[in-house]
């Protein structure tokens, strides 16, 4: 058995770009790739647009059993070496924590916060010298966010969660990347939940999918432990690293972002 990369929310938007720059051997040594995705006629219409083999996943990463299935696969893979994982999948919805749907909150922890730790878990005896993993966060994750609450909190765990599991496994040439892009037009707004609060806050602009996904394989690639892909972004990183909160809320609130 070859080598495997596992791209989450593979089916849309950054995880299907992921897939095609993938297959177009954009991260050397990947052999098939493990494509999991909550929607089978995407998963299948995607199989068909690649060279390299990809093995769909139907499933539901909200669902603690999802991580059973692929450890099992795994399992059952006669020298299983996982090369690349990439969790992606995701979503988020916009207005006051007060106001919103509990059960959107608690999917989000769910795929923002369990997904990306169980699936770590799970591919890590199956990795060695070489290996990566990317994590997709967000410049939501610099600073707390008002009307994207838990969104931007999830985020920040798993920012922090990357560069700490970077810091232990660099040693052993295992690095994982933390990529914090803008929002993309993506499914991610198609259901917003408060409209008014994701028009202000996605006044920063958009990024491209396709962009996002080579940037962070190059950072990948790189052994780098953050990929800010947007030079703007990147300097509202380093203003978030120095300024009080405060500050920041205040200039969000000049450009309109709040």
């Amino acid at each position: 058995m070859g080598a495997i990369a596992i791209v989450t929310g593979a089916s849309s938007g950054l995880g299907r770009e992921f897939v095609h720059l993938l297959d177009a051997g954009a991260l050397e040594g990947i052999d098939e790739i493990w494509a999991v995705a909550r929607r089978a006629d995407r998963l299948d219409a995607l199989v068909r647009t690649t060279s390299l083999p990809v093995r769909p996943f139907c499933l539901d990463l909200c669902d603690p059993m999802s991580f059973d299935l692929i450890e099992g696969a795994l399992a059952e893979t006669p020298g299983a070496r996982v090369r690349l994982v990439i969790n992606n999948a995701g979503f988020g919805t916009f207005g006051s924590f007060r106001e919103a749907d509990r059960t959107d909150a608690s999917r989000m922890c769910a795929l923002l916060v369990t997904a990306p730790v169980e699936l770590m878990y799970r591919t890590l005896p199956y990795m060695s010298a070489g290996s990566r993993i990317i994590n997709i966060a967000s410049v939501a994750a610099f600073t707390p966010q008002p009307g994207l609450a838990v969104y931007s909190a999830a985020k920040r765990f798993l920012l922090d969660l990357s560069r700490s599991l970077d810091a232990e496994l660099g040693s052993v040439d295992i690095h994982i990347t933390a990529v914090c892009p803008k929002f993309m037009k993506t499914e991610f707004l198609d259901t917003p939940g408060d409209v008014e609060v994701a028009r202000r806050m996605t006044a920063i602009g958009f990024e491209q999918p396709g962009r996002v996904a080579a940037r962070a394989l190059a950072a990948s690639r790189a052994g780098a432990s953050l990929c800010i892909p947007s030079l703007d972004m990147k300097a509202y990183y380093a203003a978030s690293r120095v300024l009080p909160y405060k500050v920041m809320l205040g200039l969000e609130r000049l450009v309109g972002a709040l």
